[in-house]
Parts: C-alpha cells; sequence; structure tokens
C-alpha cells in the first residue's frame, strides 16, 4: 500500500510547530482529533520528544497512519484509535492537550458542537486546546480564497463549511474554556488556543 499524502501538512507544519511548541511545552499527553495521514503527528512528535501524541481518526484513515508510522523511529507517537466526535467512546486516559488540524471546517456544526462538549470535559484545569484552520470572523470570510474553499467544501459535503470565529468562542466558553490567543498564521488560517477554566 502506498502511503497516503498531504501537502497541506508539509507546508503548514512549519508555520503550527513554532507556536504550539512553547504552548505544549509542560504538557505529557497530547490527543489529535482528526490526525489524516499522520504526518502531523509524525514531525511534532519528532519535535517535541516529552510529549507522548496520541494519533485518532475515523476508521478509514487509520491504515494511512499506520503506513506512516511504521516507517518513522519516533517513538513518542501511539497508534491511532478509532474517533468519530459524535459517536465513538473517548478515551479516559489523562489528556493534558488536545490539538486538532483542518478538521473544524469539514464538519458538521453538530459534530463541532459535540467535539467542544467532550473536550471541555476530558481536559483537566489549566489543559489546553488548540485547533488550525481557518474562521470567519463578524460573519464574513477573511478573503477570497477562503470564500471560495469554503464554497468547495460545501459542494462536496453539504455539512461542511467554514465555522465562525464567535460560534466556536462561545461553544468553548459555555464547556469551561476560555480563549487565550488567536494566532495569524499564512495561508489565511489561524491557531486558537482555548484553556479550561
Amino acid at each position: 500500500m502506498s502511503k497516503p499524502y498531504s501537502a497541506s501538512c508539509d507546508q503548514n507544519k512549519d508555520h503550527i510547530l513554532p507556536i504550539i511548541s512553547p504552548l505544549l511545552s509542560s504538557c505529557k499527553n497530547v490527543l489529535e482529533i482528526g490526525s489524516g495521514t499522520g504526518q502531523h503527528a509524525i514531525y511534532f512528535a519528532e519535535n517535541m520528544p516529552q510529549l507522548t501524541w496520541h494519533t485518532s481518526d475515523c476508521q478509514d484513515y487509520h491504515a494511512g497512519i499506520n503506513s506512516w508510522l511504521s516507517e518513522t523511529g519516533v517513538k513518542n507517537i501511539k497508534k491511532p484509535f478509532e474517533l468519530n466526535v459524535s459517536t465513538s467512546k473517548w478515551p479516559t486516559f489523562d489528556i493534558d492537550a488536545v490539538f486538532t488540524a483542518n478538521s473544524i471546517h469539514i464538519m458538521s456544526e453538530k459534530d463541532v458542537a459535540n467535539l467542544i462538549e467532550v473536550v471541555g470535559v476530558l481536559l483537566k484545569s489549566k489543559g489546553s486546546f488548540i485547533i488550525y484552520g481557518p474562521f470567519n470572523y463578524n460573519g464574513e470570510y477573511s478573503s477570497e480564497s477562503n470564500q471560495r474553499f469554503d464554497q468547495w467544501l460545501k459542494q462536496r459535503d453539504a455539512s461542511s463549511c467554514i465555522k465562525h470565529f464567535e460560534t466556536i468562542v462561545a461553544q468553548a466558553k459555555n464547556s469551561g474554556m476560555s480563549l487565550v490567543t488567536d494566532y495569524e498564521v499564512p495561508a489565511n488560517n489561524r491557531i486558537l488556543h482555548f484553556i479550561k477554566r
């Protein structure tokens, strides 16, 4: 089997790492929601060896993630477990932080609400929730490219769309988390860092 490949992971990993590395410096266990190909997991775990990086995704992605993991010598990554944010049983191990990249916009509004609600339960006080991806602000697209991307998402899956920043912040607040920083990163994406109160 040939490994799946995500060009966007290669393009954005060096923009994400300098931001999340200090945020995760005191963490031990990080849960990644929607590990995709596994490329992010390998790169981030390799560069943050103090972490144990737990991968997860729907079952269809496991073979691809495992094919990447089998070729790496990085020891601090766990094999993926099945996780659908609305239907799966969530892990019970201690989690210091939850990270997800390029996943919110391919989820339905209901799935995003479920994700945020459960993360708020899983995290201990001072735990971090980090989201990478595009967002709309004040009900508007932040760029023409994001508008085109949103149209493509909706054509691909009517329940997918770029989510509204204000909605995500409000849902996080209702789940016991506060926005600490909204980072601007290239290609009209953001990194939102929430802390469990």
